[in-house]
């Protein structure tokens, strides 16, 4: 695939996406060891994930978007935050990609996206994510867009065969 005739749309998340997103998430689930989310895929229902975006939608402080190549769903990008008043401002970040879209510079496209959507909603003053020290092009990806790393966390993750990961906690502060 040519990179320079990939032509990509974010948008928020609808509930009409839920089945696409619930076979992607599997999809990416199955294609990469660097995220939490095993070969299984997420542990929800096509109904689960409809209903879910709708929460979504109502609130000011969360957010899935989705990366569209056409109609296909490619990518997610998320920021997940809590409702308790203390720490409502704190938001985590998680970026999914299908394989066959790595390289395209589609992360840097959905980072950008979060943050602007952080710094206007005014709630999140805080956007964190973790990611395995392996994983060097996210980590140089998120250096890039202004994160650093607060801490290294030794065992923060684990392969599929047992051998544990150092993982970077990386913040970014939305003033």
């Amino acid at each position: 695939m040519d990179k320079e005739q990939i032509e990509i749309t974010v948008r928020e998340a609808i509930p009409d996406d839920a089945e696409q997103l619930v076979d992607v998430l599997g999809r990416v689930g199955r294609e990469t060891a660097f995220l939490v989310m095993d070969g299984n895929g997420p542990a929800v229902t096509v109904e689960e994930m409809a209903h879910n975006l709708e929460d979504l939608y109502e609130s000011p402080n969360n957010i899935l978007m989705v990366a569209l190549l056409g109609d296909q769903i490619v990518g997610t990008a998320s920021v997940s935050a809590s409702d308790k008043k203390r720490v409502e401002h704190i938001g985590e970040i998680g970026i999914s990609i299908l394989k066959d879209y790595w390289g395209f510079g589609l992360g840097s496209l959905m980072m950008e996206e979060l943050i602007i959507w952080a710094k206007e909603g005014g709630i999140i003053r805080r956007l964190e994510l973790t990611v395995q020290h392996r994983n060097i092009r996210a980590v140089q990806l998120y250096e890039k867009m202004g994160f650093i790393t607060e801490t290294i966390m030794p065992r923060g993750a684990k392969t599929d065969d047992g051998e544990f990961l150092d993982v970077h906690l990386m913040v970014l502060l939305v003033d």
